[in-house]
């Protein structure tokens, strides 16, 4: 299920959230070298990446060590602060379709919660939120030595913020049925509310069946599940401009 597009028209176009895809796209193919060596690609993720286990454990920071591992220990010099690495893993993805889903919800629903609260508010919002899904994620796997990135968390409060405000919009959906896919129009909560279902679904499930080795660099459920939660929570409180009348064109006329 892709959203491609929503009813609600913006007051203004969404400079905010173009911008944040524009630096999500530069840092994706710039800083973390896309078309480079797999290196230098895989340090800048385990660099920059929020760590859990660093979070937990202040004072240490993880490393690689050979063969595709991990190791943690005290501080090493010159590496980016733990604090810093909870922004910077926000900008950050594993590859492009990470970087495409993240950055389509972001542009179908991102502008729209811009244009509810301004664009300051949506920054404060949407920062908090990625904060809110990495420390989410952290809290129930706290000694995990792999790195978190992504937009997700981010993208996940203003889903849930979206699902708030604005439930009988409607959306325009690519939905694929096995080897077939139509286009339909559904109701903004039935399609947020079915993406809250899975990602709580796969999330038990991860719980029920852990992969040897802590974590094993999968999908952190738990960061978009702790961000959709946060944008419901807080959203009354940031959006202060708010499409009261966003039905008006799915109503019957009265005659």
């Amino acid at each position: 299920m892709f959203p491609l597009k929503d009813d609600i028209p913006t007051r203004s176009f969404p400079v905010l959230t173009t911008g944040l895809i524009a630096i999500n796209v530069v840092v994706f193919f710039v800083f973390q070298g896309y078309f480079g060596s797999q290196e230098t690609f895989d340090m800048r993720v385990i660099d920059y990446g929020a760590i859990p286990y660093e979070i937990t454990h202040p004072g240490e920071q993880c490393v690689p060590v050979g063969s595709g591992q991990i190791g943690c220990g005290p501080n090493v010099e010159g590496l980016p602060s733990t604090w810093l690495t909870i922004l910077t893993s926000m900008f950050m993805h594993g590859g492009l379709l990470h970087l495409g889903g993240n950055m389509l919800f972001l542009w179908v629903f991102g502008n729209n919660i811009e244009d509810s609260m301004g664009k300051g508010r949506f920054l404060a919002f949407y920062l908090l939120g990625g904060v809110v899904a990495v420390l989410a994620q952290t809290g129930i796997d706290p000694d995990s030595a792999v790195p978190t990135i992504g937009a997700s968390g981010a993208v996940a409060a203003v889903l849930g913020g979206y699902a708030l405000l604005y439930p009988r919009a409607r959306i325009v959906t690519l939905l694929f049925i096995i080897i077939f896919f139509t286009i339909v129009e559904l109701p903004a909560l039935l399609v947020l509310g079915a993406w809250f279902a899975l990602q709580a679904l796969f999330g038990v499930s991860d719980l029920a069946t852990p992969v040897a080795g802590g974590g094993g660099g999968g999908v952190a459920y738990f960061a978009h599940i702790g961000g959709f939660l946060f944008g419901m929570l807080v959203i009354r409180l940031f959006a202060n401009r708010v499409h009261e009348d966003y039905e008006r064109a799915h109503r019957t006329p009265v005659y």
